[in-house]
């Protein structure tokens, strides 16, 4: 067998794990091929709560490591991507009937000292009898807990680094099915399949890397034949989109009766995100969808909090993950762990299969720096970590340096919107300046499909972020679908189709 053709990493998932190990992969050094069967951030990465956290409620189940991990990586994160993850204060009011304030103090208190906090600020006690805070909540809280945490646009992270990834070497290969995997010779040989042509090929690889997310242990059993395939505990979690509950730039956690927590934050501009649940999930991760009952709990428990009830009729979109838990024998979907786990199998004479089991993206790059551990004691290491202080893709500005960057595109672009410059700046970054290119105006950035939304930036999408269709732009990666009508929505999937960016695939 010819080694110039083999990869030393072949990755199973085009979530944010599968991303973020390819990614570092190559970094090192590494020749990698990455295979997704449907488009990047397309099952639980896009499904997330957005947020980069320590996930407060964890202390409760002694979760001390992954909290400290998480809450470490808050501003690592942030500072390699600080166009799609900025802070977000968190307002908690105290529900005299739940949890006593002491033990909210000091969650928060392990919470601010845990993680080598920097510029994050720090917990402060809120007089919820003054603070604009309590405008839109019911009359019951005279006290409430502010504290810091990030938001994170998920499903552009996992893009991101995917193209930063595919820039290092890496080969992205999205809508591609792996049909089969087989140790031959030291090595592995992986049947491919392209979903949209049904062409086969087999790539050979040193190493696998099975991170399939919701699908991991389906892999194991009809992919690499594993007879050790029962390792995830599927869990649904759902959330819901209505139009702005409150002018706040805070984000609110409230507490439940049931002992669980929601949250309620500003979302797009125009709307306010509300999730999540947790239920054990049965059946194809690809189609959850979020039932009756979980927007009547969502309902039911931001009511409990806004003085202006929540109803079904209120939900402008809605969207359900399902989350790959380890299973560690939890009695509760909610207590079951969020840390990540990885397994190897194979022997030192036999080629190697690791698989991710679990994990969360606010950790996902330590995940992919512990995969990588294992993967350069069977090929030798190429190069140390190196992620920590590597922006991604538009990401090369000052974690603070967000208005001011803002700010140079609308000089640059004169003609920009406020609300456009700022929209593109967040999904985008410094990018933003490829994007428009040479325009003088608006004319300049080709059909305009509704909103804000124009064909240089879709081509910008297709070309190089692998967008195939509408909802890989609408929702994956822009979140235009909130606000383009039936009618613009045809007139983007009629540009695609006879531009031919259907048939395309970037990488």
């Amino acid at each position: 067998m010819d080694d110039q053709n083999v990869y030393d990493l072949f990755v199973i998932g085009g979530g944010i794990n599968g991303c973020g190990i390819a990614r570092d992969a190559a970094g090192r050094g590494y020749s990698v091929f990455l295979a997704e069967m449907d488009d990047l951030a397309s099952g639980t990465s896009s499904g997330s709560t957005k947020l980069v956290h320590g996930g407060l409620r964890y202390l409760e189940h002694y979760e001390f490591r992954l909290v400290r991990e998480a809450l470490m990586e808050r501003e690592t994160l942030w500072k390699n991507a600080p166009h799609i993850i900025w802070p977000l204060r968190f307002i908690l009011p105290h529900h005299k009937g739940l949890r006593p304030a002491w033990l909210l103090r000091l969650g928060l208190f392990l919470y601010d000292h845990l993680g080598g906090r920097k510029l994050l600020p720090a917990t402060k006690v809120l007089d919820m009898n003054s603070d604009p805070a309590a405008a839109p909540l019911k009359r019951l809280f005279s006290k409430a807990f502010e504290y810091s945490d990030c938001w994170v646009n998920d499903a552009r992270l996992v893009v991101l680094n995917a193209r930063d990834a595919a820039e290092r070497g890496a080969v992205i290969r999205t809508r591609t099915r792996v049909v089969d995997a087989k140790r031959e010779n030291g090595h592995w040989r992986i049947e491919i399949a392209d979903q949209t042509t049904g062409h086969t090929e087999t790539v050979t690889a040193r190493v696998l890397v099975n991170a399939g997310g919701p699908w991991v242990d389906e892999i194991l059993r009809t992919v690499t034949h594993s007879s050790n395939a029962e390792n995830v505990r599927l869990v649904q979690g759902s959330h819901i989109v209505v139009a702005r509950k409150f002018d706040d730039p805070r984000a609110f956690i409230f507490q439940n009766t049931d002992n669980r927590i929601i949250f309620a934050i500003p979302y797009e501009e125009d709307f306010t995100l509300i999730g999540t649940t947790d239920h054990d999930y049965q059946g194809d991760p690809g189609q959850s969808a979020i039932t009756e009952a979980e927007i009547d709990y969502l309902c039911d428990a931001a009511s409990e909090y806004f003085s202006d009830r929540v109803v079904p009729d209120d939900v402008v979109w809605s969207y359900s993950g399902v989350r790959p838990l380890f299973d560690d024998g939890a009695s509760a979907a909610q207590e079951a762990t969020r840390d990540y786990v990885l397994v190897e199998e194979g022997s030192d004479d036999n080629a190697l299969l690791v698989n991710a089991f679990g994990g969360k993206i606010t950790t996902y790059r330590k995940l992919a720096e512990a995969m990588m551990e294992k993967i350069e004691k069977r090929l030798g290491r190429r190069k140390g970590s190196w992620t920590a202080d590597a922006a991604l893709p538009g990401g090369d500005f000052p974690p603070t340096g967000f208005d001011a960057a803002v700010a140079d595109l609308q000089r640059q672009y004169g003609f920009l919107e406020a609300g456009h410059a700022r929209r593109l700046m967040r999904l985008y970054g410094l990018e933003a300046h490829t994007i428009l290119g040479d325009a003088e105006g608006y004319d300049g950035l080709g059909q305009h499909f509704g909103s804000d939304l124009y064909a240089a930036e879709v081509d910008h999408l297709v070309r190089r972020e692998w967008a195939r269709t509408t909802d890989d732009i609408l929702w994956r990666r822009t979140k235009r679908g909130l606000v383009l009508t039936d009618s613009q929505v045809a007139d983007l999937s009629g540009y695609l189709v006879q531009s031919g960016h259907y048939e395309n695939v970037a990488g």
